[in-house]
């Protein structure tokens, strides 16, 4: 991009392709649709997002066998959908915004108004039942006012919400107790046609007390059950999304309007994301048009928009929300086409720069393209760019990243500065399920990591590196406070996670529990401070076998010895214990392919698959010959209050 391009407004719509609608149903018409599924998520990621629904309702027809047997590799996510009212237009805007993130949707919806039964149903796993990925539980106001009779009063209100909250509030320690996965509930909004039926205004506003108190409810839920997140729809209505339709409403039964439906399945689709573990990490931002006004080159330090006037403004205003960001745990980078010095000397010394220098893992300013900045930030990180988000003014350096690394979200921003919040914000990319110390530490950690690759450079050989780095290991059942940092690694992780099982806290909790389980938190630090909890094993005992059901090490720590220190311990363990063997069970997916051959690595002969899933291979250890844990680090391994430390 030239200086002169970056000068060129452009328009908030010509990310958007207005024609991606029409290819989409030229492909349905064609009957081509499942045989060229693979082209859908490009279309769906520069369509315009009141054309999303729509795509949705094509892509909801196709027979999903069909579409997998074109798309094998596509994950399959699977849905319940029930709640108080009609809940089936729901299925075609969350088909499409599954289908953006690369996800098939198999949806299972209930019938009309069984919510309640749904939710308290138990699960039956004698008749080979199998438990959705998650539950939506689609909230209306007719959950709160569908018994009332005229006349009514706000006190009528008030008692009707109570006994639904605590009906509400049975029914999801029922669905969490049984066990069944994810549950996502709503708010619910309160109408203009309802409230006004009270013409005393002091009712009213006693209306807006008990629906806000009920709502309220609502919202706790998430905080007494891991297992539940509740979607707030007052900040989408607070944008001007209709909340109903009143025609749709009294005739189909349809309480919540399409347009808010289509921002519900939004949020939903951000929740699978992060249950998936395709959380976010990293966000490399432009710099002219998009952390402040002007061009660097031509305008110099003092003539950027920053800080002063409206648009000086609102750019300050967006520099906030990124160290909001940043504060919570995201990674904040920099590619810029932009002489280095000078973008140095203007985040150091600029008045109104709300980010630092040292605010930014780190600055990528050259002349290269774009797309090579965020492979070598990558690199330097240790992190797949299926971690990155990419933000840009300029629709040419979006367009060029965005076909060269298709991994990376690509977030356009436009020429209005007070614009840019809601278009970095509008697809969560960042939001996870519960924030850890891990989260807040980890900009700290790769700064850290920096000083480690400067210190590399004075070896000539990598294990003179590990020699000197003094790496130390620990293996501990985890505390409780751990628990959502082991949670979070089998979440997140994708390359080394050799079962890919995803587990929330209360499964965590649940295996710490049962008799021969073990939970393990792989603990790691040397020279220059403490990585943290960075990985996580899971043991059972099977007679006379210790079997590794999964084993998943963040990427930060990659090739350090660490995973074969971890397994070292395992068969120490194990043979100390009495067992015979050890197995392990690798499961392919789409980041592990370079861990297939780890088990073999450390001694293991593969001995066969598992008849309920081909894919997976077990491996098996006999115990006969262990080989120490790495010479270069220290381990520390505890697997229960009855084992000692061994070390």
């Amino acid at each position: 991009m030239t200086q002169a391009q970056e000068r060129i407004p452009l328009s908030p719509a010509s990310w958007h392709d207005q024609a991606s609608l029409a290819a989409l149903r030229g492909l349905y018409r064609a009957g081509r649709l499942a045989e060229e599924y693979g082209t859908v998520r490009a279309l769906l990621s520069r369509m315009p997002r009141a054309d999303l629904p729509a795509a949705g309702q094509l892509l909801a027809r196709l027979d999903l066998e069909e579409v997998r047997r074109h798309a094998p590799d596509l994950p399959v996510v699977s849905i319940a959908v029930t709640g108080e009212s009609t809940v089936a237009p729901v299925v075609g805007p969350l088909t499409a915004e599954l289908a953006r993130h690369g996800l098939l949707l198999e949806a299972k919806v209930a019938p009309y108004g069984s919510y309640v039964q749904d939710l308290m149903r138990p699960a039956d796993p004698a008749m080979g039942e199998e438990q959705p990925h998650l539950t939506l539980c689609v909230l209306d106001a007719h959950t709160v006012v569908g018994g009332l009779t005229a006349p009514w009063r706000a006190e009528d209100v008030e008692k009707a919400a109570r006994t639904q909250l605590a009906l509400l509030t049975a029914a999801v320690g029922a669905h969490q107790q049984a066990g069944r996965g994810l549950l996502v509930l709503n708010t619910v909004p309160l109408h203009h046609h309802f409230t006004h039926q009270l013409i005393d205004l002091r009712c009213r506003a006693r209306l807006g007390v008990v629906w806000r108190q009920f709502n309220s409810g609502l919202l706790s839920l998430a905080a007494e059950h891991p297992g539940v997140v509740v979607i707030d729809l007052d900040p989408l209505i607070g944008e001007g999304v209709p909340a109903a339709e009143p025609r749709a409403a009294q005739y189909a039964r349809a309480r919540l309007s399409e347009p808010l439906l289509a921002r519900y399945a939004r949020e939903s689709a951000h929740i699978v994301r992060a249950r998936l573990g395709r959380t976010r990490k990293v966000l490399v931002l432009d710099l002219d048009g998009t952390l402040w006004g002007g061009v660097l080159g031509e305008d110099g330090p003092g003539g950027i928009e920053l800080g002063v006037g409206l648009r000086g403004e609102a750019f300050a205003e967006f520099q906030r929300v990124l160290r909001q960001l940043a504060a919570q745990g995201v990674l904040l980078a920099v590619s810029s086409k932009n002489d280095a010095d000078a973008v140095s000397r203007t985040l150091r010394t600029h008045p109104a720069m709300v980010l630092r220098e040292q605010d930014f893992v780190h600055v990528n300013a050259n002349w290269k393209p774009k797309h090579d900045n965020l492979r070598d930030i990558a690199e330097r990180l240790g992190l797949g760019l299926d971690s990155f988000v990419f933000a840009d003014d300029s629709l040419f350096e979006c367009g060029l990243v965005a076909e060269q690394l298709p991994e990376v979200a690509v977030v356009r921003v436009d020429d209005e500065p007070a614009l840019h919040p809601s278009a970095l914000l509008a697809d969560g990319w960042f939001d996870l399920f519960e924030l850890t110390e891990a989260d807040l530490e980890r900009a700290d950690r790769y700064r850290t990591e920096a000083r480690r690759q400067e210190f590399r450079e004075d070896f000539d050989s990598y294990q003179d590196y590990l020699d000197g780095l003094g790496l130390e290991v620990t293996l501990r059942p985890p505390d409780e406070p751990d628990l959502a940092r082991v949670s979070q690694l089998t979440l997140r992780t994708n390359q080394f996670h050799l079962a890919t099982e995803r587990l929330h806290v209360p499964q965590v909790a649940d295996r710490m529990t049962y008799p021969g389980q073990y939970v393990i938190a792989v603990h790691a630090r040397d020279r220059f401070g403490d990585h943290g909890l960075v990985g996580a094993l899971f043991l059972r005992r099977d007679g006379k076998v210790l079997r590794i059901d999964n084993f998943a090490l963040s990427c930060r720590v990659f090739a350090r010895g660490i995973e074969a220190a971890c397994v070292a311990a395992v068969l120490r363990f194990a043979h100390d214990s009495g067992a015979q063997a050890v197995a392990g069970r690798y499961l392919p997916s789409p980041r592990n392919a370079a861990f297939a051959a780890f088990y073999g690595e450390q001694g293991f002969t593969p001995v066969g698959t598992d008849p309920d899933d081909p894919d997976a291979v077990f491996f098996r250890h006999d115990l006969r010959h262990i080989a120490p844990a790495p010479a270069h680090l220290r381990l520390h391994a505890a697997f229960g209050p009855d084992t000692g430390d061994r070390t």
